[in-house]
């Protein structure tokens, strides 16, 4: 049985005082048969030690045998790793990352959280920003990471190619710049994923075809390992080692496919110190919610003396579905020795605790210090209301459905169903080929409003369309997302690409554009890239919109996303040169 990256943990220490040649250089994996070379590079290598340095990446994307749950399939790769390999620069350096795609079928890669300042061809979602790297096809991935550092991730953005195909994406200070809390002993990367023992992309397509909800996986895993409580994988359980008296830095990054996860430790509490790449003022509790496409980072203080146990790490599932989801608990060890002994469960909140996860969500705020201020706009010049959540779409003539009352299930923003074009939008944007590809008038507000929480109205059908909002160049948005009742209210992990933005309000109910702005907090609001709609509640966010191109923005459960829960920012050039779109990359992928 195959296991990978058990023993996977980063030493800032070692980051800051060697040479972290095994994971920033993946690329030197393919000298491995030549040992003297290998050698060599390896040593010739320079410490990071200022900003701006060029880290080059190859991924080779090709099918690996990998068993989990007694049960080994073919699955797609990077490197042949399951994860894929961690992603480990600073501040403001350059990645070059050369994708050749060995699949029998389209992939693309995105950077996500990354802001994509000036690379807008980057990004990585299909049809989107770019066409699809096409099987035996390669395309380079050039960016910098302008002014961000902290934990965020990379993943396939084609189908449900990520449930397989993802990695951390780790950003240090610049050389010389600390972390604004405790220097910890060690950081971890912990990757909360999904597996499934059946074909993920035959999972979705059946779904898609009868209209009906998708199967659904078979286990959580923690760094690709399921844990104890499966069957079958006892020895396939990702263990920490700590030591007494130490802090370590965990990085939990949510890469399951359709679910939010709650995280505890057992007999340990935690300091939350981060969310997506954006320090915050530190939140010390014992249970946290993270949703699909969010990072938080916390800070675990290690017991004075060696206990007489070992303590389990698990997340379980938060979902106000009336659908089924995968009701299980993925564990991992903490472990101050290497003797056996007795393992203390930690107690989680049941899948449905709504008011743990809001009182979670509503107690984060951005740290907004001398070094990190907070600039969330105050004057606003446009304002939109989104309705998202599920609905339906007509079942096919001479056809069953298995959606509700005969219908296939279907998602949407303002009612408008995304289809994705035949070319990618940005390209379309660039090149103003915009005829039968996409229109410029996406709705600004429900155009028939109804009571979005209560009572859902007699049709249901949505509006298929490839439509987006068109922005003039550092615009300042308003944005409130006002989940529905349609189909059952469910929350929704909104990420927008190429922004952060400002979470500045969140309730339950129906959002009144009345009373809840008087109590929007402009001072210290979480920084974000993604962003969990309440369930039968609404979210208000805001951003500058100075970073010209086309940005999806989707809901991360991806079943909702294939159903069409997403939409498209176009933001146009500013003035200076600095602030226009470049022209595509000559390796562009064609469609």
């Amino acid at each position: 049985m195959k296991k990978e990256n058990k023993k996977a943990t980063l030493s800032l220490n070692q980051v800051t005082t060697t040479r972290i040649v095994p994971r920033v250089y993946t690329h030197l994996a393919s000298t491995a048969r030549c040992p003297l070379v290998l050698a060599f590079l390896v040593l010739a290598l320079p410490t990071v030690q200022s900003a701006g340095v060029t880290r080059h990446y190859k991924f080779n994307v090709r099918l690996e045998n990998v068993t989990r749950l007694c049960k080994t399939r073919s699955i797609p790769t990077v490197n042949g790793k399951f994860p894929g390999p961690e992603i480990i620069v600073r501040e403001d350096d350059r990645i070059i990352v050369h994708v050749i795609n060995h699949l029998n079928h389209n992939v693309t890669f995105h950077w996500h959280g990354v802001r994509q300042l000036q690379s807008q061809w980057a990004d990585g979602p299909s049809y989107v920003t770019q066409c699809p790297i096409q099987s035996g096809q390669s395309y380079v991935y050039n960016f910098t990471v302008v002014g961000q550092r902290g934990t965020l991730w990379w993943h396939a953005h084609l189908s449900w190619l990520r449930v397989h195909l993802y990695g951390s994406l780790i950003i240090l200070p610049k050389q010389g710049v600390g972390y604004p809390f405790p220097q910890p002993h060690k950081e971890v990367p912990i990757m909360f994923g999904e597996w499934f023992n059946s074909d993920p992309e035959a999972v979705i397509k059946q779904a898609l075809r009868t209209g009906g909800g998708p199967n659904i996986s078979d286990a959580y895993t923690i760094n690709g390992l399921p844990g104890p409580l499966y069957n079958c994988s006892t020895q396939d359980t990702f263990k920490l080692n700590v030591k007494p008296r130490q802090t370590y830095l965990l990085r939990l990054i949510n890469a399951a496919l359709n679910t939010e996860l709650f995280f505890s430790i057992a007999n340990h509490s935690f300091t939350v110190v981060e969310t997506d790449a954006s320090y915050i003022k530190p939140i010390s509790t014992n249970t946290l919610l993270i949703s699909p496409g969010q990072t938080i980072n916390i800070l675990v203080s290690t017991h004075r003396t060696t206990p007489n146990s070992s303590f389990i790490m698990a997340a379980s599932p938060y979902t106000t579905t009336s659908g089924t989801f995968d009701n299980t608990t993925i564990t991992a060890i903490l472990k101050y020795t290497t003797k056996i002994l007795p393992l203390i469960k930690p107690v989680l909140p049941s899948f449905n605790d709504t008011l743990t996860a809001t009182s979670f969500n509503t107690k984060l705020r951005s740290l907004n210090s001398p070094s990190y201020p907070v600039r969330v706009p105050t004057k606003i010049d446009r304002h939109f209301f989104f309705t998202v959540g599920l609905g339906t779409s007509p079942c096919p003539k001479n056809t069953t459905c298995q959606g509700p009352n005969g219908t296939k299930f279907a998602a949407s923003i303002n009612n408008v169903s995304f289809v994705t074009p035949s070319m990618a939008l940005l390209q379309a944007h660039y090149y103003r080929l915009l005829k039968g590809v996409f229109t410029a008038d996406f709705p600004n507000a429900p155009l028939i409003p109804f009571n979005y929480t209560g009572i859902p109205p007699n049709n249901t059908f949505v509006s298929p369309g490839t439509k987006v909002v068109k922005l003039r160049f550092n615009t300042s948005v308003q944005l409130v997302m006002q989940d529905t009742s349609i189909q059952g209210a469910e929350s929704h992990p909104l990420h927008l690409h190429g922004y952060n933005f400002f979470v500045v309000g969140q309730g339950f109910g129906n959002y009144n554009p009345n009373k809840n702005p008087s109590r929007f907090n402009l001072i210290n609001p979480n920084e974000r890239n993604t962003i969990s709609v309440p369930p039968g509640g609404w979210v208000a966010i805001r951003f500058q919109a100075d970073n010209p191109g086309v940005w999806l923005m989707h809901c991360h459960l991806d079943i909702h996303l294939s159903w069409g829960l997403s939409m498209a920012w176009v933001v146009d050039d500013g003035p200076l040169p600095n602030q226009k779109l470049s022209p595509p990359p000559l390796d562009f992928p064609k469609c």
